[in-house]
């Protein structure tokens, strides 16, 4: 369980970081596909580095984060399904690719941490 929180935690960190980075990122689209902005790219790197921390912790922290974020990922789906300009409590924006990212990401989370047997 520790390990699938430690490959989470790497890939929100580096998600984050890549949504600095010109080229991989522009006109406001990670990879030309994903809305981001620079509180969304801090936002999954913070993600990222409380995931890593979490795990290594041990496997009741890399648990609570999972549940912590897997609950705030789907808040965050159910946000993005619901409003129709996209626009999250004013702070970030998403389309279809994140909507269809944060479902997958919401469900996944959740599942490792109120579904997975130790």
């Amino acid at each position: 369980m520790t390990s699938i929180v430690y490959v989470l935690g790497a890939i929100f960190a580096l998600v984050g970081v890549l949504g600095f980075i010109p080229g991989i990122t522009s006109d406001g689209h990670l990879l030309g596909i994903f809305e981001v902005n620079t509180l969304h790219n801090i936002i999954h790197l913070l993600s990222g580095l409380l995931g890593l921390y979490a795990a290594s912790q041990g496997e009741t922290m890399a648990r609570t984060w999972a549940k912590v974020f897997g609950v705030i990922y789907a808040l965050v789906t159910v946000l993005g399904w619901l409003l129709p300009d996209g626009n999250i409590l004013g702070l970030i924006q998403v389309n279809l690719a994140d909507n269809l990212l944060h479902t997958f990401l919401a469900l996944a989370i959740l599942y490792v941490g109120f579904g997975m047997k130790k």
